[in-house]
């Protein structure tokens, strides 16, 4: 099949229009500057270190390979205590015998404390396990930071005290921004921390 140079770029074009574009908000919904929502979130999981809390990250499909990706990178690169409950067993079991909208909201009421930081990350905002989870952590006085996409009035976007939301409907974008925002904290709260 043959793409036109205009095609190719409009894709380009649309991803940094949604980069360009990324909206933040607080816990009341109110807007927050990009910068401010990223120096919050950095502030946030900066915290965990005095806290001697865990960053948690959850999401599905693309995003739960982020999660895991970050998990990993912020063991690695800031000396953070962090996982994503994405082991097979754990998933399939929970998924099986309580719901899949429960995958991650029962493990976690076992496994989280007021002090950890949960990250969810859903490129629709609405996918109910996700839900569920933060609904669970809002429950344990966790700080929650979200990530979502699609449309503007997802119900993910209302529930995180920092949440930042892409405006594009295309899954690449949205998860390729995601990443790219994760990164982003990692790479701000490793100089945080070796300022």
């Amino acid at each position: 099949m043959s793409w036109t140079d205009g095609e190719i770029y409009s894709y380009q074009g649309n991803f940094i229009g949604a980069m360009h574009n990324i909206k933040v908000t607080d816990r009341n919904g109110d807007p927050l500057e990009l910068a401010a929502g990223i120096k919050d979130a950095i502030e946030v999981i900066c915290a965990l270190k005095d806290d001697s809390g865990k960053l948690i990250f959850i999401g599905n499909g693309g995003s739960a390979a982020i999660a895991s990706h970050q998990a990993t990178d912020f063991i690695r690169t800031c000396d953070i205590p962090a996982f994503a409950p994405l082991d097979f067993t754990l998933l399939t079991c929970m998924g099986n015998d309580l719901g899949f909208e429960n995958v991650f909201s029962k493990p976690l009421k076992i496994l989280a404390n007021p002090q950890d930081v949960l990250i969810a990350i859903s490129s629709s905002g609405k996918s109910p396990n996700i839900l569920s989870a933060v609904s669970a952590m809002r429950e344990k006085e966790l700080k929650i930071i979200t990530l979502s996409g699609f449309g503007s009035d997802n119900p993910l976007r209302q529930l995180g005290d920092i949440n930042f939301y892409v405006p594009s409907d295309s899954y690449r974008h949205v998860e390729s921004l995601h990443l790219f925002v994760c990164n982003w904290l990692l790479d701000f709260t490793h100089k945080s921390m070796t300022k």
